[in-house]
């Protein structure tokens, strides 16, 4: 599977910097302005088995490192980010791997993608996406960063099963006005293992998603993860996502 962005997202990813740059945030004294503070939050619970933790490790190495990330930083009035990667299970498990990092090149965006990378992938249990949704509510406040959006990509590959309502973690989140996107992993799993939802994606869409232009992302094949991803990181880091729209499914087609 081959990623392009169509040609209307591509011009706006294109003349989003002139036509914005007069809009730049301010920041404040003791903070450092950026277009946008993002937490990637990544599932680790028992359902992740080594082979689909490595993906998604990889995979969000690799994206990091695609130019059309970092076209899509330098796009912005501002032209940086402020990033922080966590890898979350359940209700006690939630680590942050790599810091809070500004990007705004190649050279800090393959930096930070280095140091994801290296860092050791524990295992965690159970799932609470709602957990994993506070502890990233929590690294966006005073977090040092004046953002224009801040934003959590979540990722997961199955329900919450533990901790307080997904629904009211993503709602709280949202009334702070931080936007929730998330990328729903639908692999075939071995048959020892339980099988993925079929509604996942639907669940995504109900339950975990929200906020201005939220969007989800549904991944049915590991092959397909990393493009996937770098196609859904270039939208809400460009903010490319429509608002209002009447789906908030920004999957790629089916090859």
């Amino acid at each position: 599977m081959r990623f392009s962005l169509k040609p209307l997202a591509l011009a706006a990813l294109l003349l989003a910097g002139p036509l914005l740059a007069g809009g730049a945030a301010r920041a404040a004294d003791d903070d450092i302005a950026v277009d946008l503070a993002l937490v990637l939050a990544v599932d680790v619970s028992l359902s992740i088995d080594e082979k689909e933790a490595a993906i998604q490790r990889n995979g969000y190495v690799q994206a990091l490192k695609d130019k059309r990330v970092t076209d899509a930083i330098r796009s912005g009035p501002i032209g940086r980010i402020a990033v922080t990667y966590v890898e979350w299970s359940s209700v006690y498990h939630q680590v942050q791997l790599a810091p809070w990092t500004v990007i705004s090149d190649a050279k800090s965006a393959i930096a930070f993608a280095d140091l994801v990378g290296k860092a050791p992938v524990k295992p965690g249990s159970t799932t609470s996406i709602s957990a994993g949704i506070d502890f990233a509510v929590k690294l966006l406040t005073k977090n040092g960063y004046d953002a224009s959006r801040r934003v959590i990509d979540i990722s997961g590959d199955g329900y919450s099963d533990y901790g307080r309502p997904v629904k009211d973690a993503r709602d709280d989140a949202v009334k702070d006005g931080i936007t929730v996107n998330g990328l729903a992993m639908m692999f075939e799993r071995p048959k020892w293992k339980q099988e993925v939802p079929e509604d996942l994606d639907r669940y995504y869409n109900e339950q975990v998603i929200g906020g201005p232009g939220a969007f989800f992302i549904t991944v049915r094949t590991p092959n397909d993860f990393s493009q996937s991803l770098l196609h859904k990181l270039v939208l809400e880091i460009a903010d490319l996502a429509p608002r209002g729209g009447p789906s908030a499914d920004m999957s790629l087609p089916a090859q």
